[in-house]
């Protein structure tokens, strides 16, 4: 499944480390795709949306979309 959010709160590099890192923590195979000017990530995964986003908040960004 291909899954979009806006994620607010990223502003650098590692910001952007961090959600992909929290994203492989859930599915190793995923594919994703930041960009950090507009705040959207785009994730192929077989896992569900919930658990996407999930990992995401808990890096302690806001998951908008």
């Amino acid at each position: 499944m291909k899954y979009t959010f806006q994620v607010q709160g990223m502003t650098c590099g590692h910001c952007e480390r961090a959600v992909v890192h929290a994203v492989r923590e859930v599915d190793a195979d995923a594919i994703i795709q930041v960009d950090l000017p507009t705040g959207q990530v785009v994730v192929e995964s077989d896992k569900s949306r919930d658990a996407v986003a999930n990992a995401i908040k808990e890096e302690g960004y806001t998951v908008a979309a």
